[in-house]
C-alpha cells in the first residue's frame, strides 16, 4: 500500500524526478525522462511494482526530515532504541545519465539498517534479469539497464535485492543507482561525496538568485525550487507534475497523466519565475514554445511532450490497480486534442510579460503573435472544452472568452512596442468586442454574478481571475458579486472547488473531486483585489497549513477526509502560492485596508 501523498518528498535532476516517502522508500521514479516508463511504480500499485526502501531494520521512535536549506537534497533522520541515523537522498543535476544517490550516516549509537531494492521496468510490469558484476548489481531488460554501486553488497531473494549493514557515529554507507540504455557501455558512476557537494552548490546558487521580499519567504522559495525541478532542462519545457493517475477522488476514475507540458501551466509557471528574477528559465521556455507551436495556429495544442511532441496517445495500464485502488492508470492524455481557447491568451500574455521584464527581443515573436491572433480574431467565437478539459459537450466558457480578450490586450502592446500601430489598433478593436460580448452574455444580473458559460446557471472558480487579468477592476460590483457567489456556492470548509461536477453534467465524468488548490489561491487574490485583505490572509494561511512537512502541495485537497489528492506535487498549485504571497505582500506594503 503506498503512503498518503503528504508523506512524500520530491527529488530530481531537471530531467526526471522521484518521490521518497517518510518510510525511506522511493515509490515513484521514471527514467530517463519525466514521461518515460517507471522503474519504481509502487505508488500506483504495491511493492511488487517496484520500490527501494532504506530504513532501520528495527523500530524507530521518531522520524524527522527536511530539505537541506534552499536545495532539493533531502535528509531523513530516524531515532531508534539503539541510536540515530540519517539517510540523504538526491539526484545530481544531469550530466549524461540519471543517478539516484542514497547515503546513510550514523549520528549516534549503533543502528542496524536494511536496504530492499525491487526493480521493475515499464511501470512495474517487467522483472529484469539481475546479476552481479565486479561486486556491483546490474539489472537488464530490453532497452533498460540499471547498475547499483554500493559500499555494501546486495543479495537476491524473492525477486528483490537485499542488504543488511550497521552504521556508527560518523560512518557513511553510500549507494549510487545509475540508469543507461542497455545497448550502450556502462557509464562511470558518480562519486557520492563530490556529487552531494555539487548538487548542494547548484541549488544554493540558483536559490540565491531568487527575488523574494515576502513574510512567507520559506514557502515561496520552496515552491519556486519545486517549479524549477519540474523543468525539463534540455528543451526548457515544464511538466505540470511528475506523476500520473493520482486520483482527484480516492477510488474514483478522475485520474490523468500530468507528465507533459501544458501551455497554460507552463505559462503561469514562467510568470512566477520571471517575477522572481529567473529570466533564463523564461528564455529557455520561450525557445521551447516557439518550436512546439510552429505551424498552423489553428492546430495549436493545449499541451505537448517534453521536446514538443504532439502525439500523446492515451491508454490504460491494466496491470496496475492504481493509487489506493483508484483505477484506471492512464498513460498519455487525450485532452491534447481538445480546443481550449484560453491557451492563446496565456501564451501571448507571457510573451508580453517577458518583453516588459526586459528579456532580449526575438524577431519571431511578433510573427507568431500575429499568426495566433489572426486565427483567434474569428476563432474566439467558437465553443470549446475550457481550461478544465471537460469531456462533455463544448460550451462558450466565460474563462475562455476572458483569456481571448487577454490575448488581444497583450498582442496590442506587443505590436505597439514593435511600432505596428495599425495592427495594435486592430487587436484592440477585437479585444473590446470580446469584452462587450462577455459582459452581455456571461453575466447573470439577477444573481449579480458571472457564470461558467454563456446562458448557464453554473458557477466556475476560473472566473475569479477576472480582476487579476484586468478584465474588470476589483471594485466593480459585478466582480464583488461573482466572488461572493463563488464563496457561497463552490466552497467546502472554506476551500474552493473548480465547479460543481454534480450539476449540469459539464465534464461528462462520474464521481466527484476535492477542492482545487489553485482555485483556492485565486480566491485569496480575488479577496485581496476586492479590498478584503484580512479574509485573504486568513485563507492564505489556511492553505499554507495544508502543505506537508517539506512544503509540497498536490493538485487538490479533500476537506472531508483531510488529505491531499491529485497529482503531486502540482505546478499549478505552487504557482498560485507564489503569486498570492506576492500579491498579499504588495497589499500590505501599500497599506491596503482589510
Amino acid at each position: 500500500m503506498p503512503a498518503r501523498l503528504e508523506e512524500y518528498a520530491l527529488i530530481g535532476d531537471l530531467h526526471t524526478a522521484a518521490l521518497v516517502s517518510r518510510h525511506g522508500s522511493v515509490d515513484w521514479m521514471c527514467v530517463p525522462r519525466f514521461d518515460s516508463g517507471a522503474v519504481f511504480a509502487s505508488l500506483l500499485g504495491s511493492d511488487a511494482n517496484g520500490h527501494w526502501r532504506i530504513a532501520p531494520s528495527g523500530p524507530g521512535t521518531a522520524v524527522r526530515r527536511g530539505y537541506r536549506d534552499d536545495t532539493l537534497v533531502l535528509d531523513t533522520e530516524w531515532e531508534t532504541p539503539t541510536g540515530t541515523v540519517q539517510v540523504t537522498d538526491f539526484m545530481p543535476p544531469r550530466d549524461g545519465v540519471p543517478n539516484l544517490v542514497r547515503t546513510v550516516r550514523g549520528v549516534s549509537g549503533e543502528v542496524a539498517m536494511h536496504s530492499l531494492l525491487r526493480l521493475r521496468f515499464d511501470y512495474g510490469r517487467i522483472v529484469p534479469w539481475v546479476e552481479h558484476v565486479d561486486g556491483q548489481l546490474v539489472a537488464i531488460a530490453g532497452p533498460d539497464a540499471i547498475w547499483l554501486h554500493g559500499d555494501v553488497p546486495h543479495a537476491g531473494r524473492d525477486f528483490a535485492s537485499h542488504a543488511d549493514f550497521t552504521v556508527r557515529p560518523g560512518q557513511e554507507v553510500s549507494f549510487v543507482m545509475t540508469w543507461h540504455p542497455s545497448f550502450e557501455e556502462h557509464p562511470t558512476p558518480v562519486p557520492a561525496g563530490p556529487a552531494l557537494e555539487s548538487t548542494l552548490r547548484f541549488w544554493r546558487e540558483w536559490s540565491t538568485g531568487t527575488v523574494c521580499d515576502s513574510p512567507w519567504r520559506d514557502a515561496v522559495v520552496r515552491s519556486l525550487i519545486t517549479l524549477k525541478a519540474l523543468i525539463y532542462e534540455p528543451t526548457g519545457g515544464i511538466v505540470a507534475a511528475p506523476t500520473t493517475s493520482l486520483p482527484e477522488e480516492v477510488g474514483g476514475v478522475r485520474n490523468w497523466d500530468y507528465r507533459y507540458c501544458w501551455l497554460r501551466d507552463a505559462t503561469l509557471t514562467l510568470q512566477a519565475l520571471v517575477r522572481s528574477g529567473h529570466l533564463q528559465e523564461a528564455a529557455d521556455w520561450r525557445g521551447w514554445l516557439l518550436r512546439a507551436i510552429a505551424g498552423d495556429p489553428a492546430d495549436l495544442q493545449i499541451m505537448y511532450g517534453l521536446a514538443g511532441e504532439r502525439r500523446l496517445t492515451e491508454f490504460e495500464l491494466e496491470w496496475l490497480p492504481g493509487y489506493e485502488r483508484s483505477a484506471p492508470v492512464r498513460i498519455g492524455n487525450a485532452a491534447s486534442g481538445q480546443l481550449q481557447l484560453d491557451v492563446y491568451g496565456e501564451v501571448v500574455s507571457t510573451l508580453d510579460r517577458a518583453q516588459a521584464e526586459g528579456m532580449e527581443q526575438d524577431p519571431s515573436v511578433l510573427h507568431i503573435v500575429d499568426a495566433l491572433l489572426g486565427w483567434l480574431q474569428t476563432g474566439w467565437r467558437q465553443p470549446d472544452e475550457g481550461l478544465w478539459e471537460v469531456r462533455g459537450p463544448r460550451r462558450h466558457f466565460t474563462h475562455s472568452k476572458m483569456l481571448a480578450w487577454a490575448a488581444f490586450d497583450s498582442g496590442a502592446r506587443i505590436a505597439e512596442r514593435a511600432g505596428h500601430h495599425p495592427t495594435a489598433a486592430r487587436w484592440r478593436a477585437v479585444r473590446d468586442e470580446i469584452h462587450a460580448d462577455v459582459c452581455a452574455r456571461a453575466y447573470d444580473p439577477v444573481r449579480n454574478t458571472f457564470t461558467q458559460s454563456y446562458g448557464s446557471p453554473e458557477l466556475d472558480a476560473a472566473v475569479l481571475l477576472m480582476p487579476q487579468l484586468g478584465f474588470l477592476p476589483g471594485d466593480d460590483p459585478r466582480v464583488i458579486g461573482t466572488v461572493d457567489a463563488i464563496a457561497a456556492g463552490l466552497t467546502q470548509d472554506g476551500f474552493v472547488r473548480r465547479y460543481d461536477p454534480g450539476v449540469g453534467g459539464v465534464d461528462g465524468l462520474p464521481g466527484s473531486e476535492g477542492a482545487f488548490l489553485a482555485c483556492s489561491f485565486w480566491m485569496v487574490d480575488a479577496l485581496a483585489l476586492t479590498g478584503r485583505l484580512e479574509r485573504a490572509e486568513e485563507l492564505f494561511e489556511r492553505l499554507l497549513a495544508l502543505a506537508n512537512d517539506v512544503g509540497l502541495l498536490s493538485e487538490e485537497y479533500d476537506p472531508t477526509h483531510r488529505r491531499q489528492v491529485g497529482n503531486f506535487p502540482q505546478a499549478f498549485t505552487h504557482v498560485g502560492l507564489v503569486n498570492s504571497a506576492r500579491r498579499l505582500a504588495a497589499a500590505r506594503a501599500a497599506g491596503q485596508p482589510g
